[in-house]
C-alpha cells in the first residue's frame, strides 16, 4: 500500500474544493474501502458538508426548526468525519505494521487526524482567499483577510511537514502512534444521559 504523502493529500483537498459544494455533487472517486483514499475522501467530503451546515446553522432570518436541522446535520457530518479518521489510522497502522516499533517514540496525534487538519485547513484557506476577493469590501477588509491567509497557508505547509516526517519515522521505526478511538458519546442514545433519560420515561 502507498502511504499518501502530504503534497498528495493538498493537492487533492484542493481539487475537490474547487468545485463548489462539491461533498454534494460530486460521484466518490476512490471507491475501494481498503484503501486510505477511500477514507481521506470521506473525511474531506463530510468536513466540507459540516462546513457549509456550520455557516446555514449561524442564520438569524429563518425559522428555528431549520437551524435544529442544521445541527442534526452537523452532528451526523461530524460522526461521520471522525469515523473515516478512524479509518485512515486503521489501514495507515495496518501497512505499517512490520516497520513499527514498540520501543520507538510515541507520538500524541494520529497520522489520521493530521489529515483531518489539512482537511480543515484547506476549507479554511479557500474560504479566506474567498474574503480577499471580496467586492463589496473596502481595502483593509481584504488586507487584513489577506494577513490571514499567509498565516493559514504557513501552518498547512508547517502541518504538511510534520506529518511526512511522522509517517517516515515510523516507517523506520524511530516513531509510532496509538488508535485510542474516539467515542463519541453525544451520538450514542446508550451513552447520551439525555437520550437515554428520555427513552425510559416513553417506556413508562
Amino acid at each position: 500500500m502507498n502511504i499518501p504523502t502530504a503534497t498528495d493529500l493538498i493537492a487533492f483537498h484542493d481539487a475537490c474544493l474547487a468545485t463548489p459544494r462539491w461533498g454534494t455533487v460530486l460521484p466518490v472517486k476512490f471507491a475501494d474501502a481498503v484503501s486510505p483514499w477511500h477514507w481521506i475522501e470521506a473525511n474531506h467530503r463530510f468536513n466540507s458538508m459540516l462546513w457549509d451546515e456550520e455557516d446555514l446553522a449561524r442564520r438569524r432570518h429563518v425559522a428555528d426548526g431549520e437551524i435544529a436541522q442544521n445541527k442534526r446535520h452537523i452532528d451526523g457530518f461530524n460522526q461521520r468525519r471522525n469515523d473515516a479518521v478512524e479509518r485512515i489510522d486503521d489501514l495507515l497502522l495496518q501497512a505499517l505494521a512490520n516497520q513499527l516499533n514498540p520501543a520507538a517514540r510515541l507520538h500524541s496525534e494520529t497520522a489520521g487526524m493530521m489529515m483531518d487538519r489539512l482537511s480543515i485547513l484547506a476549507l479554511k484557506i479557500i474560504a479566506m482567499r474567498g474574503q480577499t476577493l471580496r467586492g463589496d469590501a473596502d481595502a483593509a477588509h481584504s488586507a487584513t483577510c489577506g494577513e490571514k491567509l499567509a498565516r493559514l497557508n504557513e501552518q498547512r505547509d508547517d502541518l504538511a511537514a510534520c506529518l511526512d516526517t511522522l509517517l517516515a519515522d515510523c516507517a523506520a521505526g524511530r516513531a509510532r502512534y496509538h488508535l485510542y478511538r474516539q467515542f463519541k458519546m453525544y451520538n450514542d442514545p446508550k451513552l447520551n444521559p439525555q437520550l437515554y433519560a428520555a427513552q425510559t420515561s416513553l417506556q413508562h
